[in-house]
């Protein structure tokens, strides 16, 4: 017999951390979009979002089962999902079609957001494809890269539309690299100019400039959370590649990071084999698969 679930919900991120924050800092890797997202929103709070929840999923004993939010900037708002039991998933995916919701699609952890998808699309008719996958990674013993000319610096506040448009081109060459039709659409309309003065403001926005002082790379991170920092996004242009700029930012930041006290973690699309060499060849170990799933 299935076990019964409750499904708690709350557009405060604030009471959402308070009610989960023991837990989630038992997993701090795995949950590390939730966590750097919640903590963003208890304190800047939700700006313009469409959505914007935090379910907990717990089980007869009143123990946490599984956790979810809706807080994505771009259509079609998926779900989120950490990893939970199929029952939990069965009963989060109820409790949101209780809610009346329009649920376009989902992504997270496999293979609770496949699942979540798969119930969503069975009850209403529809069908899952699949879109983007990742995997996430975390920094063991960094290997230094080969030596390349040049330093990392932070980037200036003179210099924020420039790292705007080069996140922009990042979302779009990724698609590009990968040889899929833009599936970061979403994400690069999203992410605009008080994004990037957000990340100016809490150091974590890098330029890589050359022994001639241009800029030739594009590096950023996530405030810690639970003790976990995020790199991303790592982005070079197209006429600077191959060049080992990014190896040496990457390895650069993630030394930074560390010594400071963090555990280092990055995500890499499947679809791009070179990125994935890259960070392995760094140090950076798997740890668990992602993806976001498309529901019409």
């Amino acid at each position: 017999m299935p076990i019964e679930h409750d499904v708690w919900f709350t557009e405060d991120a604030g009471e959402f951390l308070a009610r989960t924050g023991d837990h989630l800092a038992q997993e701090p890797v795995t949950g590390t979009v939730v966590t750097t997202i919640a903590q963003r929103i208890r304190e800047t709070g939700r700006g313009g979002l469409v959505h914007c929840w935090f379910a907990v999923v717990t089980g007869p004993d009143g123990a946490i089962t599984g956790i979810a939010m809706r807080t994505a900037p771009f259509a079609p708002y998926p779900v989120y999902l950490l990893a939970m039991p199929d029952d939990a998933v069965a009963a989060l995916a109820a409790a949101v079609l209780e809610r009346g919701e329009d649920v376009g699609g989902a992504t997270g952890l496999r293979p609770a957001a496949d699942l979540f998808a798969a119930a969503i699309a069975d009850a209403t008719g529809r069908s899952v494809a699949n879109g983007l996958h990742h995997r996430l990674f975390e920094l063991g013993t960094l290997v230094d890269p080969r030596p390349v000319p040049g330093r990392l610096r932070p980037v200036r506040p003179d210099e924020a539309e420039l790292a705007l448009a080069w996140v922009q081109r990042f979302f779009a060459d990724a698609d590009e690299q990968a040889g899929r039709p833009a599936g970061h659409d979403g994400e690069a309309a999203a992410f605009g100019i008080d994004d990037v003065q957000r990340k100016l403001a809490e150091d974590v926005l890098w330029f890589w400039e050359d022994a001639e002082g241009r800029v030739v790379h594009l590096i950023g991170a996530n405030p810690p959370a639970y003790g976990v920092s995020r790199i991303g996004p790592v982005y070079t242009p197209k006429e600077e590649r191959g060049r080992g700029w990014a190896g040496a930012a990457v390895a650069e930041v993630s030394r930074l990071l560390r010594e400071r006290g963090d555990r280092v973690i990055l995500f890499t699309d499947q679809a791009n084999p070179t990125s994935n060499a890259l960070y392995q060849a760094l140090g950076y170990e798997p740890v668990v698969d992602t993806v976001r799933i498309d529901i019409g």
